[in-house]
């Protein structure tokens, strides 16, 4: 194990913002990781334990503490010779999600071919909760493998453990900081039909046979490529941190209030079912709503051309550019609707730390 020292963590962002961390190890196994918290506590340094980066804003002045990149490897194992289903994976934290995705399709597994072309690794997917059109990882997690942080011992939680909910799970929110997950365990069905919920899918298979898995991944990447939620080189809206803020969770009231602001009828205000009689309304519409078009710019930080939830760089920007963009946008919807909205990105060397 290599301890580094002021090492620039732009590069490690899939925004490309973010001063430098006062140490940096990269972390391929799990007795690395052990030797890497052991030199935290030596330092009484605080710690974090950095992915993929695509969810993520790090402050320009950067961390001064140990950043621990995690890219656990080794094998996938599976237990698809047997041909009976659920068929079980258990995977490396270090796998990219989108060639696990792919793996999956291409066995003919249905349960995460909705959540193909979503940038960062595996171990991060529990962390959020990670969803899109119509499905969330934590539907198909069957364990999580971790280091607790406190207890400084390795553990094995239960999907019912993590406490899943909409974008969020004990890792993200009452034991935020504790855990570091080494690798996860998945379970999916092999003769399920896939279920299309999202609208823009429903659109592109309309009138063909019902599509195979790796035939609806296919599809949810082109749709992530044309919204600039596909990470392409070259393209500057992929210079984000992916959707910046949650869709909102409200009561029937809020809908209300939001067609009376706009002079429109409820039944145009979009919205869908949530737990507990709630309701879901696309946090896009209402930033668009509020005056932040496609294309919007603030300094050097702006909103992609293709998606209005993703704050990109449009080069050179700094974290307090966008954190300025993101502040207006909440102000400008919660002024308007009377909604907060809340970012999806994890802050990283701000005060407070969240």
């Amino acid at each position: 194990m290599t301890v580094l020292e002021n090492i620039p963590l732009a590069q490690y962002t899939t925004l490309g913002i973010g001063g430098p961390a006062r140490w940096f190890v990269r972390v391929t196994q799990e007795s690395e990781l052990q030797e890497a918290v052991a030199f935290a506590r030596l330092h009484s340094a605080p710690l974090f334990v950095l992915g993929g980066g695509s969810n993520l804003l790090i402050s320009d002045d950067g961390f001064p503490g140990l950043v621990i990149q995690a890219d656990f490897g080794g094998p996938v194992h599976n237990d698809l010779r047997t041909q009976t289903s659920p068929v079980r994976f258990d995977v490396p934290a270090g796998l990219g999600w989108d060639e696990f995705v792919e793996m999956t399709c291409r066995a003919g597994c249905t349960g995460i071919e909705c959540l193909a072309g979503i940038p960062g690794l595996v171990g991060g997917t529990p962390v959020q909760n990670v969803g899109a059109y119509g499905q969330e990882v934590s539907q198909t997690i069957n364990s999580v493998r971790v280091f607790d942080l406190k207890t400084l011992k390795f553990q094995t939680l239960s999907s019912e453990q993590c406490g899943f909910a909409y974008r969020t799970s004990i890792f993200n929110t009452t034991h935020r900081g504790r855990y570091v997950v080494t690798r996860v365990s998945f379970e999916f069905a092999l003769d399920e039909t896939p279920t299309l919920t999202y609208a823009d899918l429903l659109k592109h298979f309309k009138g063909q046979p019902t599509p195979t898995p790796l035939q609806i991944s296919d599809a949810v990447r082109a749709i992530r490529r044309s919204k600039g939620m596909l990470l392409v080189k070259g393209d500057s809206d992929s210079n984000s941190a992916g959707s910046f803020f949650k869709n909102p969770i409200v009561d029937q009231e809020a809908v209300s209030r939001i067609a009376t602001a706009l002079s429109i009828a409820p039944t145009e205000v979009p919205n869908w079912p949530a737990a507990n009689g709630s309701i879901k309304l696309p946090a896009a519409w209402l930033v668009e709503r509020a005056g932040f078009h496609k294309g919007f710019q603030m300094g050097r930080a702006g909103i992609s051309t293709k998606h209005t939830l993703a704050l990109v760089n449009l080069g050179g920007a700094t974290a307090a550019e966008v954190v300025a963009l993101r502040d207006a946008v909440i102000l400008g919807v919660e002024n308007l609707f009377q909604i907060r909205l809340e970012q999806e990105p994890v802050m990283l060397g701000f005060v407070p730390l969240r």
